[in-house]
């Protein structure tokens, strides 16, 4: 399958011209890479190095939560870092990042696509209840000021036949008319500086952000069945997101690095 190239020219372009964009320091594009987040945690090691984008074209190496690992064909997805300093926010709260990374995501998606996105909690994108995107960040050290680095993988033109499970998709599968990279980047790009920026704005604080990730969140209301460290496991109706961006299951909250897995609807 003949896959085109990003528009590398368009994304400077826009990067440099774009008001909602100027909160991006870099953007740069590679051809291929073992993992974009693996490569921006070493670059944190620099404290001059802030909101820099890094995609990849191909990834050789790529990570999802609790270590998995992927690959995809050249050019079939969206393979995308990008490295944040936060200074003084509330290290109670920092777990919200990759959460509105999510919601990032899903509105660029349903912008520019049509398509009906939403979230898995914590931070899956779903099309139709099959996966078409992961989000991981990990923290970067060594710096008086940490970093954090978070990565989005989401398939774009994947055939059935090229997708890591079975209950995955692409938003070519999902029946996008124009599954066109660079402008789903673009969108991304947007939705996550505006959504940062106010973030940051309001001192870190979470009301708002966790009032849009609540109407995004198809989690909610489900019955879900979690699986914890030591094997086990917990099932209730999903209730709500917390201030921490825990996830309420019945009278208990649980958080992302606690869950192995969870299954709605089982």
């Amino acid at each position: 399958m003949q896959r085109p190239p990003l528009d590398v020219d368009r994304l400077r372009r826009e990067v440099a011209e774009s008001p909602d964009l100027e909160f991006f320091a870099r953007v740069e594009v590679v051809e291929s890479t073992g993992s974009t987040n693996a490569d921006l945690v070493v670059r944190a090691a620099d404290p001059a190095v802030d909101r820099q984008v890094l995609i990849a074209e191909e990834q050789r190496a790529g990570r999802g939560r609790h270590e998995r690992v992927w690959v995809s064909p050249p050019r079939a997805q969206i393979s995308m870092s990008a490295v944040l300093r936060l200074g003084g926010i509330d290290p109670e709260v920092l777990g919200w990042l990759p959460l509105l990374t999510g919601i990032a995501v899903v509105d660029a998606v349903r912008a520019v696509t049509g398509l009906d996105a939403n979230l898995k909690w914590p931070n899956d994108v779903l099309i139709g209840g099959r996966k078409v995107a992961g989000i991981l960040a990990e923290i970067a050290t060594g710096t008086a000021t940490p970093a954090v680095v978070v990565g989005i993988g989401l398939n774009v033109s994947l055939t059935e036949a090229e997708l890591p499970v079975p209950h995955a998709t692409s938003l070519t599968l999902a029946g996008a008319p124009d599954a066109d990279r660079t402008a789903v980047i673009l969108g991304i790009l947007t939705e996550f500086a505006r959504r940062f920026t106010a973030w940051r704005a309001r001192e870190w604080k979470t009301t708002d952000l966790a009032a849009a990730y609540r109407e995004r969140c198809a989690t909610l209301g489900a019955t879900v069945r979690a699986e914890l460290p030591g094997g086990e496991v917990l099932t209730g109706v999903a209730t709500d997101v917390d201030e921490h961006g825990r996830l309420r299951i019945g009278d208990r909250a649980v958080s992302a690095g606690d869950v192995t897995h969870l299954r709605a609807g089982y």
